[in-house]
C-alpha cells in the first residue's frame, strides 16, 4: 500500500509549517491532549504508542478495540474523564466508524481508512468526520496524525470562541451581525431583531445584501478592503423587514484565526435616522443661505422698517444703468422705477409677506432702465421678526429675467400661432371667437360673423409644383386675407388649406357678404410663386352671430357646414348658414352611423332586375342591385346611401358582400334549374373597388366559394371610372378577362369615353344610358345617338344593351336598330329573390 495524502492533509501541513510548534495543542486541557483511540489492530495501536513516546507528544491515550467499547466509553463520559479528540479505524470488528459518527459524538473524529481508500474517506467526511487519513504499508500516515489532531483541537476551540462571542454580544444595545467570507450571515444578536424586525431564523444563512437598500452596493463589495483598515465605518441605507429604509452607520471589524487568516466579519450598526434629520434641517438652512448668497451676484437690498431706509447694493443700481448717486434709499425710489402697471402687483406681494400671509417674498415686475427701456426683474426677500413677531427688517435680492420672460412670451406666441403663416391658429381663433360671443351676450345689438374658407384644388398645386410652392401659396393667401380685413378682425389658419376669418362688430349682416366678395376679388389676381403663376379659388361659408350661439365651436362648425354647401354648388359664391343645413348634416351623420352598423347587422338585401333578350323576350339574366332595409326608415334609396358609402369607403365592404351574395344566389339557380340555359348575373363595380389592391382577391373568393359557372358573371363599370385612369383600368380589366368574367361599360354615351381608346379595352358589352333611351321617341337626336352606339358596338364586335326601357315604342325602336338586350320597367322592376326566381320558369317576360 502506498502513501495517499488527501488535499485536506496537504492543507494541514501547510498550516502547521506557518504556525510553528509553539501553537500546538491550543485546544487541550492544561496542555494534555486526551485521545480516544478506536483500533482493533494491535500492531497499529503499538505504532501509535511508539509515535507518542518518540515525538514526546502530550497525548493521554485511551485505546479500545471495538465499536461497542468505544460507545460505552463515550456514553459514560459524563461520569468519567472527558476526551479532546477521537481517532478511529474505519473498519471495526463489530461495525464501522460511520456508526460512531451517527451517534452524534460531540468531539472531533479523525477516521483512519485502509481498504476502500478515498471513497470510504468521502463517506466519513459526509457523515461528520473532522478529517481522514489513509493507511499505508510503512505507516507514514502517523507522521501527519499529530498535525491533524492539532487542527481538530483548533477547530473545536474556534467553535467555543464563537459561542462565547455570541453570548458576549447577545445583550449589547447596538445591532450586531456576523457574516462569513462568502457574505452569509452566521450570527445576529437580540438588538438586531429589534432594529431590523427580522428574527434570527429569517436571516441566518442569507446573504448580507438582504439588509441593504436596493440603491446601495452590497456589504461585501463595500467591505472588501476592511482587513487592511480595521475599525472602518461607513454610512449605508439599510432596510427593515417591513421594507422601510433607514440610514445606518456600520462599523466593520474582522475575525482572524491564530494563523492571521480572516475567518469572518463583525458589523455593529447604529440607527442614525435622528442624526440625519438634524443634518437635513441644517442642510436646508444652508441651502437657503446659499440662495441668498447667489443673489448677491445680482443685486442686494436691505430694508430697515424701523427707519424706512433701504440699502441698494451697487450691483442693484448698475443692473438698470444707474450710478450710486442717482438712486435714493427709500421704497418710493424703488417704486418710482417700476412700470405703472406693475406697481400695485409689487406692493401687494410685499404686504402679503410682511403680514405673514406668505412664507417669503417673491415678485416679478418691469423696471425702467436708464436708457428708457423696461427690463423684467425678479425680486426675492425674507422678513426678520423680533421675539414678539414684529417685522423690523427685510432683505433680499434682485435678478434680471428679461431673457427668460422674452423666451416665455415667444413660446406663448408660438403656442397660439401657425408656424408656417404666423397667423393665429385654431386655439387662438376660438379664444377670440369666445370673447366675441361674450360681448354678444352682453350687448344684444352687437353682431359678428365667421367666414370659413377652403382652397379648391389645393392638392393639385402640391402634386404638380411641390409642397414648397404649396406652402408659399398658403403664406401668400394669409397675407391677402389680412389685407382684406380691418385691424379689429382676425384671420387664422386652422390647418391644411383651411382658414377662418372673424369679422368683428358688424353694422349689418350684409357686411359679411361684402367682405367675402372682397376676398373673392382679391383671389382672382394670380399668385407668383417660384416663377409660376398660380390662380386660387376658395369655397366660403358664413355663420352669423344673429343665429344665436352659446359656444365658439358651434359657430365654427356651422361656418364649416356652409362652406361644404358652397363647395357642392357649381357656381362659386359664399353660402350663409341656416339651421336647416345643420339639421341636414345631422341627418347625414346619423345615416353614416347607421350605414356602418348596417354592414355588421346584415341589413342589406339584393334585388334582381331582369335582363331580356329583345328578339324573343326571353330572360337572359339579372342585374344585382343592393337595397338597404333600415330598421326604422324602411327601404333607403340607393341614390341616398351609395354616394355616402363611396365617400366613407364603406363601398368596399358593401361591394364585396354584393359580389359574394350575387354569385352564391346565381350558382344556386344554376344548380337547381339545369334544364334551362345558364342564368347570368351582372354586378356594378365602383371606382374605389376597381383601384383597390384587394378587389381581385375578393372576386376570386366569390368565384371559388360560390361555384358559379364560368362566363356567367358580368362586371359593370361606368365609362367615367374606366377613363379616369385608363392604364390602371386596362390592367384590371385584363385580369378579369383571364378569369372568364364578362365586362360591361355602364351608362355608355354620357360623354366620358375616348372612342380612340375604346377598342383597346377588353370589354364585351356596351350599355346605352337610360337618358338616351327615355328620349328616343321618333327620329330625333337621341334616336340618332342610340343608332350610332349600336353601330359602333357592331363594328367592334360587342354586344349592346339598353337600360331604362319603359314603353313599347322604345322597345320597338331598339329592336329595329338591332339592339340585342334590354332592361327596364317595361319588363320588370328590380325584384326580391323569390319573385326573381319565379321568372326563371316563365317562357317569356310579359310586357
Amino acid at each position: 500500500m502506498t502513501v495517499q495524502d488527501s488535499g485536506r492533509q496537504d492543507s494541514s501541513r501547510q498550516d502547521s509549517s506557518r504556525e510553528g510548534s509553539s501553537s500546538l495543542w491550543v485546544g487541550a486541557s492544561q496542555g494534555i491532549v486526551r485521545v480516544l483511540l478506536v483500533e482493533d489492530d494491535k500492531v497499529d495501536r503499538m505504532a501509535f504508542e511508539r509515535l507518542i513516546q518518540k515525538q514526546k507528544l502530550p497525548f493521554a491515550c485511551t485505546s479500545v478495540a471495538t465499536l461497542q467499547e468505544a460507545l460505552g466509553v463515550l456514553e459514560g463520559i459524563r461520569g468519567g474523564p472527558p476526551f479532546d479528540v477521537v481517532i478511529s479505524d474505519y473498519n471495526l470488528p463489530d461495525g464501522t466508524a460511520l456508526e460512531l459518527l451517527e451517534r452524534g459524538v460531540d468531539l472531533p473524529v479523525i477516521v483512519i481508512t485502509g481498504a476502500g481508500g478515498e471513497e470510504i474517506a468521502v463517506h466519513a467526511m459526509r457523515a461528520g468526520a473532522f478529517d481522514y487519513l489513509i493507511k499505508d504499508l510503512d505507516r507514514q500516515y502517523l507522521k501527519i496524525l499529530p498535525i491533524t489532531v492539532e487542527n481538530a483541537l483548533r477547530a473545536r476551540r474556534d467553535q467555543e470562541e464563537l459561542r462565547v462571542l455570541s453570548h458576549a454580544v447577545r445583550n449589547v444595545n447596538e445591532a450586531i451581525y456576523i457574516f462569513d467570507l462568502d457574505g452569509t450571515i452566521i450570527y445576529v444578536n437580540d438588538a438586531f431583531t429589534r432594529t431590523y424586525g427580522w428574527s434570527s431564523e429569517e436571516v441566518l444563512g442569507h446573504n448580507v445584501s438582504m439588509l441593504v437598500a436596493e440603491s446601495e452596493v452590497s456589504l461585501r463589495d463595500q467591505s472588501a478592503d476592511l482587513p487592511a483598515m480595521a475599525g472602518a465605518q461607513v454610512e449605508q441605507s439599510h432596510r427593515r423587514r417591513d421594507g422601510r429604509v433607514f440610514p445606518a452607520l456600520v462599523s466593520f471589524s474582522n475575525l482572524y484565526d491564530e494563523r492571521g487568516l480572516e475567518r469572518a466579519e463583525v458589523a455593529v450598526v447604529w440607527d442614525i435616522s435622528q442624526r440625519k434629520r438634524s443634518e437635513q434641517a441644517l442642510r436646508e438652512s444652508e441651502e437657503r443661505y446659499a440662495l441668498a448668497a447667489r443673489g448677491a451676484n445680482d443685486g442686494l437690498w436691505d430694508w430697515d422698517l424701523r427707519t424706512g431706509e433701504i440699502y441698494f447694493s451697487q450691483r442693484w443700481k448698475s443692473m438698470m444703468g444707474y450710478s450710486d448717486e442717482e438712486i435714493g434709499g427709500s421704497l418710493d425710489d424703488w417704486l418710482r422705477l417700476v412700470h405703472p402697471e406693475d406697481v400695485e402687483h409689487l406692493q401687494a406681494h410685499l404686504e402679503a409677506h410682511l403680514s405673514g400671509s406668505t412664507p417669503h417674498f417673491e415678485s416679478e415686475q418691469r423696471i425702467r432702465h436708464k436708457d428708457g427701456e423696461y427690463r423684467w426683474m425678479l425680486a426675492r426677500g425674507l422678513a426678520v421678526r423680533d421675539s414678539e413677531g414684529n417685522v423690523y427688517r427685510m432683505a433680499g435680492s434682485q435678478t434680471d429675467i428679461t431673457e427668460r420672460k422674452e423666451a416665455e412670451q415667444q413660446l406663448l406666441h408660438d403656442a397660439v400661432h401657425d408656424t408656417l403663416t404666423r397667423l393665429p391658429n385654431r386655439a387662438l381663433f376660438l379664444d377670440r371667437l369666445g370673447s366675441a360671443l361674450a360681448r354678444a351676450h352682453r350687448r344684444p345689438e352687437y353682431l359678428f360673423a365667421v367666414i370659413f374658407l377652403d382652397l379648391d384644388r389645393f392638392k393639385l398645386v402640391n402634386d404638380s409644383l411641390g409642397h414648397m410652392v404649396g406652402d408659399e401659396l398658403l403664406v401668400a393667401l394669409g397675407q391677402r386675407l389680412a389685407q382684406c380685413l380691418r385691424l379689429v378682425d382676425t384671420v387664422a389658419r386652422l390647418g391644411g388649406d383651411e382658414f377662418a376669418v372673424l369679422i368683428d362688430d358688424l353694422d349689418r349682416p350684409e357686411d359679411a357678404l361684402e367682405v367675402s366678395h372682397r376676398i373673392q376679388q382679391e383671389l382672382k389676381r394670380p399668385f407668383n410663386l417660384a416663377g409660376h403663376e398660380v390662380f386660387a379659388n376658395a369655397s366660403m361659408g358664413i355663420a352669423l352671430s344673429s343665429t344665436g350661439y352659446e359656444r365658439a365651436e358651434d359657430v365654427l362648425r356651422d361656418a364649416d357646414t356652409a362652406m361644404y354647401r358652397a363647395k357642392a354648388q357649381p357656381e362659386q359664391r359664399p353660402v350663409v348658414f341656416d339651421p336647416a343645413m345643420h339639421a341636414s348634416a345631422m341627418v347625414l351623420l346619423r345615416l353614416e352611423n347607421d350605414l356602418r352598423r348596417a354592414v355588421d347587422r346584415g341589413e342589406f338585401e339584393l334585388y334582381y332586375q331582369p335582363i331580356v333578350s329583345l328578339e324573343d323576350r326571353q330572360l337572359w339574366g339579372f342585374e344585382a342591385l343592393v337595397r338597404w332595409m333600415h330598421p326604422e326608415r324602411g327601404l333607403v334609396s340607393p341614390g341616398e346611401f351609395i354616394p355616402l358609402a363611396e365617400e366613407t369607403g364603406l363601398i368596399l365592404e358593401i361591394g364585396c358582400w354584393v359580389l359574394e351574395e350575387a354569385c352564391r344566389q346565381t350558382a344556386d339557380w344554376q344548380q337547381r334549374l339545369k334544364h334551362r340555359r345558364p342564368v347570368h348575373v351582372s354586378v356594378n363595380v365602383a371606382a374605389q373597388q376597381l383601384t383597390h389592391m384587394g378587389f381581385l382577391d375578393a372576386v376570386d373568393q366569390a368565384l371559388d366559394s360560390s361555384g358559379i359557372l364560368p362566363g356567367t358573371l358580368r362586371l359593370e363599370i361606368t365609362e367615367g371610372v374606366m377613363m379616369e385612369s385608363p392604364e390602371l383600368a386596362r390592367v384590371s380589366l385584363q385580369r378579369f378577362r383571364q378569369r372568364e368574367i364578362k365586362l360591361h361599360i355602364d351608362d355608355f354615351g354620357t360623354g366620358y369615353s375616348s372612342l380612340s381608346q375604346l377598342h383597346t379595352f377588353p370589354i364585351d358589352t356596351l350599355k346605352i344610358d337610360r337618358s338616351f333611351v327615355a328620349n328616343m321617341n321618333g327620329k330625333g337626336e337621341n334616336h340618332a345617338i342610340v343608332r350610332t352606339i349600336v353601330a359602333l358596338a357592331k363594328t367592334l364586335n360587342l354586344e349592346v344593351m339598353a337600360e331604362g326601357i319603359e314603353t313599347a315604342q322604345q322597345l320597338q325602336s331598339l329592336r329595329s336598330l338591332d339592339c340585342e338586350f334590354g332592361q327596364g320597367f317595361l319588363f320588370s322592376r328590380p325584384l326580391p329573390r323569390d319573385e326573381a326566381e319565379s321568372l326563371l320558369t316563365a317562357e317569356e317576360i310579359p310586357t
